[in-house]
């Protein structure tokens, strides 16, 4: 007995530095690189700053709610688990899922964004061998040991947050003159008056949430990786508390340079700002240094999504809801099986650059987007019920190693939010029909359980 329950056992592998690079590598990915400047260009720089303020607000009460569940009870699967134990078993399969066919379709569309990024340098190679190539190395890296994963991912963000910092500190010279810039004086901050702050109005800004609400999708990892943290209780509310600074530093102050530098009618036209902004600072090679780190952001959001999904479904398998072949471990405790799934998953999305997109990946695409707000709200909602559940059987709030504040609005607030977000996509036209496809996935998954599962469904017995 003891053998079986060791041999289906992830091993704690990930040290501090790991989790802390995870934490803060998941919120800097093509968000930031490729959509921040389509935000500012669509809702103004005052736009843009409420927006990515309002998003990281939701973002820390997220993390927060993530943090108290995964602390009290670091295991994989993370918010897939607590929805099934706090919320109900069917809450919990469609979560998993929805956010396993989610997570697993970003794989696949990284893989071919970093395929097209290669056109720069080889535009004679075609894309699917670039493809190719970076998918086998991601799936060798996940496939021999989770600190393969780990250590991949703490350099892949290192290079990310790197050169984060040097834009910043390249774009404020620039705005006051240290740095002379190639097509325009110094601008200081004229770009930046309050007459153009919000060119589309107020409203523009909750149309532009969703993107927002993708950027800063990666943070939950913290809590799918705390079954294989070493010492959770410390590490994890250390990864918590960075989510405001990262959000700061990186996401507000790229958007008050690129603001400052560029009308925010000129972004829209930019295809990526950092590139440009760069060139005009005269920045020798300064397209080939910003292609290298945006390639390295895609493909460190793919390596993150591979992880994601397998301990999903590896998590999943162990409590009956997915096939039990999925939840093998090799002699490395890498959940190979699950890890090949969602390889193979992920290549359905891959189908998409090289033919039309028809029904099916047009929802594939769209429960990608819709599960991340889905997902935060079955975390938020998950935490409400724990603490319910804890004190009614008996348990002290000051034993918990990490709470929640201001329980339970936190958790009451941020659902709020959630909930409001989805609900001004259904006025956007060019946003419904992904609306329509994610939330009828996610209630297709409840039927689904309560027809065919809930009665031989067994609960796992907790510690």
């Amino acid at each position: 007995m003891n053998n079986e329950q060791h041999d289906h056992t992830l091993k704690r592998s990930m040290k501090s530095r790991h989790l802390l690079m995870l934490s803060l590598g998941g919120v800097i990915g093509t968000g930031l690189f490729l959509n921040v400047g389509y935000t500012i260009n669509q809702a103004g720089p005052g736009g843009a700053l409420i927006g990515y303020l309002f998003g990281g607000l939701i973002l820390f009460m997220v993390m927060n709610c993530l943090g108290e569940l995964a602390v009290y009870m670091p295991v994989t699967g993370s918010f897939q688990t607590y929805a099934t134990r706090f919320i109900n078993p069917a809450a919990g399969f469609s979560l998993g899922w929805m956010y396993f066919v989610g997570s697993a379709a970003t794989a696949g569309v990284e893989f071919t964004a970093a395929g097209i990024l290669m056109q720069h340098w080889f535009p004679d190679i075609p894309i699917w061998i670039w493809c190719a190539i970076f998918m086998a190395l991601l799936f060798i890296l996940n496939a021999l040991t989770t600190r393969g994963f780990a250590e991949a991912e703490f350099w892949f963000a290192g290079i990310k947050v790197i050169a984060v910092i040097a834009f910043i500190i390249i774009g404020v010279a620039a705005i006051f003159g240290i740095i002379p810039l190639a097509d325009r004086p110094t601008p200081h901050f004229t770009n930046l008056a309050p007459s153009g702050w919000f060119p589309a109005g107020i409203t523009i800004i909750f149309v532009t949430m969703m993107n927002v609400i993708f950027s800063y999708q990666g943070s939950e990892l913290v809590g799918i990786a705390a079954g294989e943290t070493e010492n959770p209780e410390k590490n994890i509310p250390k990864a918590i508390r960075t989510i405001i600074f990262r959000i700061i530093v990186f996401y507000i102050a790229s958007i008050i340079v690129l603001s400052a530098i560029f009308p925010a009618s000129e972004l829209g036209l930019l295809e990526s700002p950092f590139v440009t902004l760069m060139k005009i600072a005269g920045v020798p090679y300064a397209a080939d240094i910003m292609n290298f780190v945006i390639l390295t952001a895609i493909l460190s959001v793919g390596n993150s999504c591979l992880f994601a999904s397998t301990r999903l479904l590896w998590s999943m398998s162990n409590e009956g809801m997915a096939p039990k072949m999925f939840g093998r471990l090799t002699k490395n405790k890498v959940p190979l099986n699950a890890l090949i799934f969602t390889m193979l998953f992920s290549l359905l999305s891959l189908l998409t650059s090289v033919m039309e997109a028809d029904t099916v990946f047009v929802i594939l695409m769209s429960v990608a987007g819709i599960s991340v707000t889905i997902s935060w709200m079955g975390i938020c909602a998950s935490q409400f019920m724990f603490r319910r559940h804890f004190i009614q059987n008996g348990g002290n709030i000051a034993d918990l190693k990490f709470k929640t504040p201001y329980y339970p609005l936190i958790p009451i607030i941020c659902m709020a939010f959630c909930v409001l977000i989805l609900v001004f996509l259904a006025f956007d036209p060019t946003q419904l029909i992904g609306l329509l496809y994610g939330i009828g996935f996610f209630i297709a998954c409840m039927i689904f359980f309560k027809v065919k599962l809930s009665k031989q469904y067994k609960a796992p017995t907790n510690k």
